[in-house]
């Protein structure tokens, strides 16, 4: 079994089929997704207002967070700039090791990092209910997102250019 990183391990978890990738392709699935953090968040501090009661919320975010790839349908066009990360991500997923995208990896992996770090600010935030916390790691997280789909742009664009496998379009 190859191994498995974070990409990977989070498209399992997801359940992203070809089906779905498609679906999430569609540039409203890819811009209303990232309302995911801050509506966890507001989800998360709505405990000191609703008490146990905030887990109705917190569970709802949850159920938008997979539901969101899922409920678009697949987009006619994929030339716009979010399509195009998305389909990107799937080029990384399925092409990492690709020669042609190696000049990639020290930026994704960058990229991961500073995703992953102002996730962690953002938890803890959420945990010790710090505004400071919560709204750097959230900033920090959400414009590192927003860094990758360039990324991802980019590689989409690379593919294409130089053939590697690239996920379908839609007819």
């Amino acid at each position: 079994m190859p191994k498995q990183d974070v990409f990977h391990r989070t498209e399992a978890a997801m359940g992203m089929t070809p089906q779905v990738w498609a679906r999430h392709s569609n540039p409203w699935s890819g811009w209303s997704r990232l309302t995911v953090l801050p509506l966890f968040a507001l989800a998360v501090w709505s405990r000191i207002w609703l008490g146990w009661g905030a887990l109705g919320l917190i569970l709802l975010v949850l159920v938008w967070t997979w539901l969101n790839p899922r409920i678009f349908a697949t987009p006619r066009r994929t030339d716009n700039w979010m399509s195009r990360g998305v389909l990107g991500e799937q080029i990384w997923l399925r092409q990492k090791d690709a020669p042609e995208l190696q000049h990639h990896r020290p930026v994704v992996r960058m990229l991961t990092f500073i995703c992953g770090a102002g996730g962690l600010i953002y938890l803890l935030g959420l945990i010790l209910l710090s505004p400071g916390l919560t709204f750097t790691g959230l900033a920090a997280a959400m414009l590192g997102k927003l860094w990758m789909l360039d990324r991802m742009v980019w590689i989409s664009e690379d593919a294409a250019r130089c053939k590697t496998d690239h996920p379908s379009q839609p007819d």
